[in-house]
């Protein structure tokens, strides 16, 4: 009989799940919304139980509909938004909501971590400095500011990994996952045992590390018979959502890398061996693949940026300007927007400058500028700063024949032609971007037997649509223009800052 494959993935906006054969070809998909919150500024949470209410309807809405025999799904492949931390007493209970990789309360607990482990060691065992986002932190501060609840821990789990321990009844995680977290030993892939003793974090209190193709446990009967699925199905260990995300878009070799621009853009490239970046402006972690890493440059508004400037338009003008009318807009305008840049740094910025304080700005207008020109410089301004990451990647061995554009930026042709031309690469697009649920279904796949290795089900499932080339002129006018937006950031960085002073103080 045929078998087919479960992907979760527990996202920040809801729970997505999706049924996929062994071809990779998608069946169905649903998605199970849930809320956010953000009790005080810099904060944001969610409550883990409507993690488990969202997993449930979403994955018993896919079996309902997709009409297989139960017994035909092989395995159940796990990811989800990375770097959270769900905390649970010795009885399995949420001790308080779950603090996310966005909330931003850390900072003195990073200033802590580099302190007690020294910032070039943590680079070294962890391959990344102290960020807000990471989940060490995120411990640190619930022993900092809420010690009773601290005194009750019994386990720290990530967001996907709860979800597996109502699934199975077993705690275990990932490498792709756990690298995330601040307490891996990269090398080891395992928990860090000098990074453990320096923050006095009990290493009972972390799950046992899997690779990603790797089985995990079995579906509890009981949690089986309510979802409709078969007891003891395998739950594979799966990934984050990024490293999920690269084995459904095949970035699972040297020599491919992707480029996704939705809300955030990332520029993501797989790495046979550990490449780090001594000053801590690229991530670099284990990756979904067995015994692999990668590399990881994050620009924190990409497409974000774009929204933005649409929804200030539709304010001022009070007209319902989309995303189609201001790319007509600016595919009407020249490379470079003759002399006009923008800054995409309206949410500070990660790679490369790692300044929660930088600032967006248009830069070079004059009376000539339209509305045309601010919109493509709005988009070469996002893609400029994706190739800020990858020149770092190329910096250290990395070296892209090939380009996957995912997100919106793979949707649109004129975003696709300037990531050929700001890149100097061909660009190519998927037959099925599914995000990171399919690529946790195809890990399934690997632990389930139903393909050799993750390059097995990579050859048989991913496969390639467009391609754009590079045109030879723009590479050489984006070449001169990024130069230029490059010096920016020093340029104008302390006047940011005291901008952003300025904006805090009553």
């Amino acid at each position: 009989m045929p078998a087919y494959l479960l992907g979760l993935d527990i996202g920040t906006t809801g729970a997505r799940a999706l049924l996929c054969d062994e071809n990779g070809q998608v069946l169905v998909v649903a998605t199970a919304e849930y809320p956010l919150s953000t009790p005080q500024p810099l904060w944001s949470e969610q409550n883990p139980e409507d993690w488990w209410r969202g997993a449930c309807e979403a994955l018993r809405t896919v079996v309902v509909q997709a009409g297989v025999a139960p017994e035909q799904i092989a395995g159940l492949g796990l990811t989800g938004q990375m770097h959270g931390s769900v905390f649970l007493d010795e009885q399995d209970r949420v001790l308080r909501p779950a603090l996310l990789w966005n909330d931003q309360r850390t900072a003195a607990e990073c200033a802590e971590i580099t302190q007690r482990v020294g910032a070039e060691r943590l680079i070294a065992i962890a391959g990344n400095p102290a960020l807000t986002g990471f989940q060490a932190p995120k411990i640190l501060w619930l022993r900092n500011h809420e010690p009773e609840h601290y005194a009750r821990v019994a386990q720290v789990l990530l967001p996907k990994d709860y979800i597996r321990r109502k699934l199975t009844g077993i705690s275990a995680t990932d490498a792709a996952d756990a690298a995330g977290t601040l307490l891996l030993d990269l090398r080891r892939r395992d928990w860090s045992a000098e990074i453990l003793a320096a923050l006095d974090i009990p290493r009972a209190w972390l799950p046992r590390v899997f690779e990603g193709p790797e089985v995990t446990g079995g579906l509890l009967t009981e949690v089986a018979t309510d979802l409709g699925l078969p007891a003891g199905l395998p739950v594979i260990a799966g990934g984050g959502d990024n490293a999920a995300a690269a084995v459904g878009s095949g970035i699972v070799q040297p020599g491919i890398v992707s480029s996704s621009i939705g809300t955030s853009g990332v520029i993501f490239a797989h790495s046979d061996e550990i490449a780090l970046d001594p000053q801590g402006r690229l991530h670099t972690f284990c990756h979904s693949v067995p015994g692999r890493y990668h590399l990881m440059a994050v620009t924190l508004a990409a497409g974000g940026s774009f929204r933005w400037f649409r929804d200030t338009l539709r304010a001022v003008a009070g007209q319902n300007l989309g995303y189609d009318d201001l790319t007509a807009l600016a595919a009407s305008v020249s490379p470079g927007a003759e002399g006009l840049i923008f800054l995409p740094y309206l949410s500070g910025e990660r790679t490369p400058h790692l300044d929660p304080l930088a600032r967006g700005a248009f830069i070079g207008l004059t009376a000539r500028h339209t509305l045309a020109h601010m919109a493509r410089a709005v988009m070469e301004g996002v893609v400029f700063s994706l190739r800020d990451g990858l020149e770092i990647m190329r910096s250290l061995g990395i070296a892209p024949a090939q380009i996957r554009a995912t997100g919106g930026g793979g949707k649109s042709p004129l975003w696709r032609q300037m990531q050929a031309d700001i890149y100097a690469t061909d660009v190519a697009t998927l037959a099925a971007e599914e995000g990171p649920a399919y690529g946790a279904a195809l890990l399934a796949g690997v632990g389930a037997g139903v393909f050799q290795d993750v390059d097995d089900a990579v050859a048989r499932c991913v496969r390639l649509t467009t391609t754009t080339k590079p045109d030879d002129r723009a590479v050489v006018r984006y070449d001169e223009v990024y130069a230029i937006y490059r010096d920016m950031y020093a340029i104008l960085c302390s006047g940011m800052h005291r901008l952003a002073h300025v904006a805090i103080t009553p």
